[in-house]
Formats: C-alpha cells, sequence, structure tokens
C-alpha cells in the first residue's frame, strides 16, 4: 500500500520530531555502555547507527521537500 503525498509529509515530521531523538538517546547510550574507543571508531559508530536508523524510512522522506503531485495544476 502506498503512502500518499500528504501521509509521507505528516509520517516524515513524527519520525523527525519524536524517533529521531529516540534513536539519538538509545545510539549514545550503547556507545557509552563501550570503553571509550578510539575517536575514529566512535565516529564511525556513529556514523554506521545514522545510516541503519534511515534506511527503513527511506521511502518516506523520499520526494517530501518537492511540490505536491497530487495537487491541481493553477
Amino acid at each position: 500500500m502506498a503512502l500518499s503525498y500528504k501521509a509521507r509529509r505528516r509520517w516524515s515530521l513524527v519520525i523527525l520530531l519524536i524517533g529521531l531523538p529516540v534513536y539519538l538517546v538509545v545510539a549514545v547510550s550503547l556507545v557509552g555502555l563501550l570503553d571509550r574507543p578510539a575517536f575514529w571508531l566512535e565516529l564511525l559508530i556513529y556514523v554506521g547507527l545514522g545510516f541503519i536508523w534511515i534506511m527503513p524510512f527511506k521511502f518516506i522522506f523520499k520526494g517530501v521537500g518537492q511540490a505536491d503531485p497530487d495537487a491541481p495544476d493553477e
């Protein structure tokens, strides 16, 4: 089932305003459990977690910044 443009915009706002802060707290907590690794390794972990977070929601964010394709032409 494909989401409409308005539904994708609403879900993207919910994900960014609620989901992202929750994910950030979880990611920082998990990395904090590790013994302080080297800076580059810690940076690599955060970058990897960032890609893992966005992949399931890629289809929701795709095209949200564009004009509404379902809007009537004026």
